[in-house]
């Protein structure tokens, strides 16, 4: 039987993830404090691994209970502790040092800063696709390939690219269930620049793109809607979660039902 292996919320968008056991749903299908956060510019526009490379320099922890990040660039050794509500000031004055420009911290409570705001919820991807994905380059462990794909949820017990049966035409939503939690399945997520770098040095492999794009085609399950790949530098499912399941808690451990 499918069941959920691991959650990752990403409280402040595009820095690191944190592994947690449970996750409250949102009226707006999000996951609570998932890229409940957002680092954007003086015009308002995201500081991301996208458009900024020094972001995969910042590690970052996060006590959610106590509402807290630590913050420290790759190898350096002090670490700074702040308190994301009652020390926003001067979170944005050492991320503006940092990044060498002013920047803020947006907030969302309701619905966070997601990628695909049409699909909101969280995305789901295999671990057995993570490994293959992971395989298919002579350097990247699974661990570091989940870093770079940095999806919500991930299903076990289940053969790779299991996820791709989750969406269908773009008129057809794909209804499954996880726990007592129903999902809709709506596309395969395109990827960005993103997981052509190193997650912790932010160098970039020139190869990357053109190899996933190689293998994603030639390892498309026969059963896939096709149409649904413009390109194959796609992988794992955007997702919403409707409004009746909002407060019910997302599991480790959970099946998996369609």
């Amino acid at each position: 039987m499918p069941y959920l292996a691991q959650i990752f919320i990403y409280p402040i968008k595009s820095l690191d993830g944190v592994a947690v056991t449970q996750a409250r749903v949102l009226e707006s299908g999000t996951l609570q404090y998932d890229r409940e956060f957002a680092i954007v510019d003086e015009q308002g526009r995201f500081v991301n691994g996208k458009r900024n490379p020094k972001v995969h320099l910042l590690r970052s922890s996060f006590d959610l209970d106590k509402r807290t990040v630590s913050l420290q660039i790759q190898g350096t050794e002090p670490t700074q502790v702040f308190h994301l509500d009652e020390e926003r000031t001067a979170l944005e004055a050492w991320l503006s040092h940092y990044f060498g420009k002013t920047v803020q911290l947006q907030q969302n409570i309701f619905q966070g800063f997601p990628d695909d705001t049409h699909a909101s919820g969280p995305t789901v991807i295999s671990t057995a696709t993570i490994e293959t994905v992971a395989g298919w380059f002579s350097e990247i462990s699974p661990d570091e390939m989940r870093r770079r794909l940095r999806s919500n949820v991930e299903i076990a017990n289940v053969p790779p690219f299991w996820e791709d049966q989750l969406f269908g035409e773009a008129d057809n939503i794909i209804q499954f269930q996880i726990g007592s939690i129903r999902f809709e399945g709506i596309n395969p997520c395109q990827r960005c620049v993103v997981p052509t770098r190193n997650s912790l040095t932010g160098k970039a492999d020139p190869d990357f793109q053109k190899i996933f794009i190689a293998k994603r085609q030639e390892t498309l399950p026969s059963w896939v809607c096709a149409s649904r790949f413009n390109h194959f530098y796609r992988l794992s499912v955007n997702t919403r979660i409707p409004p009746s399941e909002t407060d019910n808690i997302l599991q480790v451990g959970d099946e998996v039902k369609q």
